[in-house]
């Protein structure tokens, strides 16, 4: 009978690492929020950082706006 006290509290034990391991289940107020916190939880490898560093240097700038050339006389 003290086999199966000392077995059924090494399984609580267990458990209570395995419930202390898993977190609580997160909402969001919009798909917005989800992302933002999906991007701060992944780690973008090296090699895709540079490819889209080079992208965006390569992309044109936007046209001034027409109050901006205006202003800017």
């Amino acid at each position: 009978m003290k086999r199966q006290t000392k077995h059924s509290s090494q399984e609580q034990e267990q458990l209570s690492e395995v419930g202390a391991q898993q977190t609580s289940p997160l909402e969001f107020a919009s798909a917005k929020e989800l992302l933002q916190h999906d991007a701060g939880q992944t780690v973008v490898p090296p090699e895709i950082a540079e490819r889209l560093a080079r992208s965006i240097q390569n992309e044109p700038k936007p046209a001034r706006s027409w109050w901006r050339r205006f202003l800017d006389r």
